[in-house]
């Protein structure tokens, strides 16, 4: 999805090495209840981990506090707290998030989230680009289109409010069906930068080659949101 901080394709998620892979199952030793409410980590949370964090203890604070926002918001979903976790990028920066979540495996409760709000994300800081992906995909991906919700025409503001409403539907909606929506939202857009690059092929091979390779890439992201709602209606999406 990002390529680094600060730059976005939405096309990779980055990974350092070191991660230690988490299956998609209660993890051992997490007998204690979530926190009540998500501590994102930043550097008190870190110094709170005693030292230089291990892997595994940053395993155990990404999927606590991913359960921890999504208890929270669930619990009470109350139109302004639900905003305010919408905004969460906004209000504690990409970075962070991404240090929190962006290591854990798609198809984790962290991992998923990492996506929505990188989807968010890419869509508010490359509009005019997102526009033209989902534009062009969303004539030829009509079942995708239907899922992911109405954006007619479009436009980037259209797609703001769209990916908004999927990352809504978190906190105040059926949490699986978020998860499907952002999977289509992201099969129009892989659609569209297939349909792009085709008619790049002729006159700017290497601007063709790199679409087809986020759009392939994208697909694999929409593959693991929809395998990610699978898991969430089978209790199973940690």
């Amino acid at each position: 999805m990002f390529a680094r901080p600060g730059q976005l394709c939405f096309d990779t998620v980055p990974r350092r090495d070191g991660v230690v892979p988490c299956e998609n199952r209660a993890m051992e030793g997490q007998d204690r209840p979530p926190p009540r409410r998500p501590a994102l980590l930043g550097k008190a949370a870190l110094e709170s981990l005693g030292g230089a964090p291990d892997p595994s203890a940053l395993a155990e604070v990404a999927h606590a506090t991913a359960s921890a926002l999504v208890e929270l918001g669930r619990a009470d979903p109350e139109r302004e707290k639900t905003e305010r976790l919408v905004r969460l990028v906004d209000d504690h920066g990409l970075e962070t998030v991404a240090a929190l979540w962006s290591e854990r495996p798609a198809r984790s409760l962290p991992g998923a989230l990492w996506r929505l709000y990188a989807l968010r994300e890419w869509v508010r800081r490359d509009p005019a680009e997102a526009s033209a992906d989902f534009g062009a995909g969303h004539l030829v991906a009509e079942v995708p289109r239907v899922v992911a919700g109405a954006a007619e025409p479009p436009s980037p503001e259209a797609l703001q409010a769209l990916t908004d409403s999927i990352l809504t539907g978190v906190f105040a909606g059926d949490l699986a069906v978020a998860l499907e929506r952002a999977g289509a939202f992201c099969r129009v857009v892989a659609a569209g930068r297939a349909h792009r690059a085709d008619d790049l092929e002729e006159y700017d091979g290497s601007r063709a080659s790199l679409l087809t390779r986020r759009s392939a890439s994208l697909l694999r992201t929409a593959e693991d949101l929809e395998a990610a709602a699978h898991l969430w209606r089978t209790h199973d999406l940690v």
